[in-house]
């Protein structure tokens, strides 16, 4: 699927790669993850309808869309940059314009904001990251799953999209978190970091 194809399908627009004003050290620029990649990594790991994904540094909200038109699922955006939060209020309201997607409203929701800041919900199952900030802002995210985790016992994913070495390291020598899968993704000239790093958490692997 083309990416032009996949947001008209949505009735969204998220295509483009862009640099915003708050990218800097700790914040990267916008680029969305490609359809066709998504498509692969869900074909590989479903997600249930009782599932609630959260995706880090959501910009527009294209990943919120296609959890939710696939699966039917709770799909959370964190967003740091108020413009993108903006156009991704103005795809939810085009996405309910769908006749199937009437009441998206109730499964999909945007926060602006720090993403350690963000509140961890007891039905968020799966945490998405394509590289949105430094590794120390992502220890903080990581520390707020795992205490929410502490709380509410229960199986968790999270899931790295170009994947860093400090994103790695951290996850594998200081959490709980175990690598399920690695995804590579096949391409033309492909560059080696372009794969998914699946991880799992689960209750009894304290």
């Amino acid at each position: 699927m083309k990416e032009y194809e996949g947001d008209q399908y949505l009735n969204i627009a998220t295509e483009g790669t862009q640099w915003i004003s708050e990218a800097t050290l700790h914040h990267n620029r916008y680029e969305p993850t490609p359809y066709i990649h998504l498509k692969e990594l869900f074909n590989r790991h479903p997600l249930d309808s009782d599932d609630g994904l959260v995706d880090f540094g959501c910009g527009k909200g294209r990943l919120n869309f296609y959890v939710h038109d696939r699966f039917s699922c709770r799909a959370t955006g964190v967003e740091l940059n108020t413009s993108f939060c903006g156009e991704a209020q103005q795809n939810l309201e085009n996405y309910s314009r769908i006749s199937r997607h009437r009441r998206a409203a109730e499964y999909i929701r945007f926060r602006c904001g720090m993403a350690q800041d963000y509140d961890v919900q007891p039905q968020d199952t799966v945490f998405y990251f394509f590289n949105p900030f430094s590794v120390q802002i992502f220890m903080k995210v990581v520390d707020n799953i795992l205490k929410s985790a502490e709380t509410y016992p229960r199986d968790m994913k999270i899931i790295l999209y170009y994947p860093t070495r400090e994103y790695i390291n951290f996850l594998e020598r200081n959490t709980v978190f175990e690598l399920l899968e690695e995804i590579n993704l096949p391409a033309i000239n492909r560059d080696p970091a372009e794969q998914f790093l699946v991880y799992r958490y689960s209750p009894q692997m304290i």
